[in-house]
């Protein structure tokens, strides 16, 4: 009889230690490692329990369902998070998600931020998707004036897989496939400020093919003819709306300082723009900007075609990525005999205009 015991006792613990080491195998293999910070009798309990629970966590709520938004509130626990799952039919057991989140250690990397979630993932992926709360899309905004190299500085933040000299190297590469970008030009000029939702994964090419087709959507037959009727091309009217862009201050002075402009052309005047001396200048380290302000007498000397100050009509190319409104200024300028303007002397970024070079002089500040 004590020998009958003796192997009654010693089954029972070969059972006992093959289940401590079956179950956890079998939770392993179906949902992952447990959480190394668990303590043995933590790590045989959950296991246990991931078992259990079965397809609680491996099959949807509903195979059917539609993707809907979900909110995670900042300092939320995993247990409110896991009720509320389940009160919306985004899970079929709170309580087996909560385990498995203990199981697994996610429970303490759940991200809040806002979600779209769907009963037709199963549990386990939910618990996935709750720990990263970044977009699938991006905003990002390209500024009016901004030349393409402001445009690749802000690509670092923006949450887009872009580096800077992935986009100056697409945004320099030369279009022949669209009529209003010259042959052997870049796309500056032509990459449409505005507000953008981009897919996170977006390539350089593709960005920038992005903002070269919004611009042609804002081209319409009527800005053309327009522009036409200033004695101007697409490319010349774009390359002085990029000026206007860059020496306007406020929007709706746009079309007096364009008429300024067209006057000295049709004059055979030099255009004297200090933007396109700033675009020649490139980027001041001192300033920390590519837009050197003020300029001296030896800036506007500087030896580039670019320099207006220098050279006679418009400069070889746009100088900045114009607004709607610099370009319908250009295309619907202010009539006015000016010839001249200057900023006005009370810091408000307004400019006072002049027809004789003498009345100019004379609008200087005390």
């Amino acid at each position: 009889m004590k020998k009958v015991a003796i192997f009654l006792i010693i089954g029972l613990v070969v059972g006992v230690v093959g289940l401590l080491i079956y179950i956890p195998e079998q939770s392993e293999r179906v949902y992952g490692p447990a959480n190394p910070k668990l303590g043995t009798a933590d790590k045989f309990q959950f296991a246990t329990l991931m078992l259990w629970h079965d397809g609680l966590l491996t099959k949807p709520a509903d195979p059917l369902g539609q993707e809907q938004p979900f909110t995670i509130e900042s300092g939320e626990s995993a247990r409110d998070i896991a009720i509320q799952l389940e009160k919306v039919g985004l899970i079929p057991s709170a309580a087996a998600f909560r385990d498995y989140l203990v199981y697994s250690g996610l429970d303490t990397t759940i991200q809040s931020g806002e979600y779209k979630l769907s009963p037709a993932m199963s549990a386990l992926t939910i618990a996935e998707k709750i720990q990263d709360a970044t977009p699938n899309q991006v905003v990002f905004v390209v500024l009016a004036g901004w030349r393409m190299e402001e445009i690749a500085a802000s690509l670092p933040t923006s949450g887009l897989n872009i580096t800077p000299d992935e986009f100056l190297n697409a945004a320099r590469t030369p279009r022949s496939d669209l009529d209003y970008i010259p042959k052997g030009a870049t796309t500056e000029g032509y990459l449409y400020p505005m507000q953008y939702i981009l897919p996170r994964g977006v390539r350089a090419e593709e960005l920038v093919r992005t903002f070269v087709q919004n611009f042609g959507l804002y081209l319409s037959p009527d800005l053309r003819q327009a522009f036409s009727q200033q004695g101007l091309s697409v490319f010349e009217a774009v390359t002085l709306a990029s000026i206007v862009e860059r020496e306007a201050v406020v929007d709706d002075e746009m079309p007096m300082l364009a008429s300024v402009y067209l006057n000295r052309l049709k004059a055979g005047m030099k255009l004297d723009a200090d933007p396109s001396v700033q675009y020649a200048l490139g980027w001041n380290p001192d300033q920390n900007t590519w837009w050197t302000n003020p300029l001296s007498s030896v800036d506007l000397q500087i030896d580039s075609p670019y320099n207006t100050y220098l050279h006679q009509g418009l400069p070889p190319a746009p100088i900045s990525n114009p607004s709607l409104t610099a370009l319908q200024s250009v295309a619907f300028p202010a009539q006015t005999p000016f010839f001249y303007f200057r900023a006005r002397c009370d810091g408000s970024g307004r400019h006072v205009f002049a027809e004789t070079f003498e009345e100019h002089v004379n609008n200087s500040c005390p």
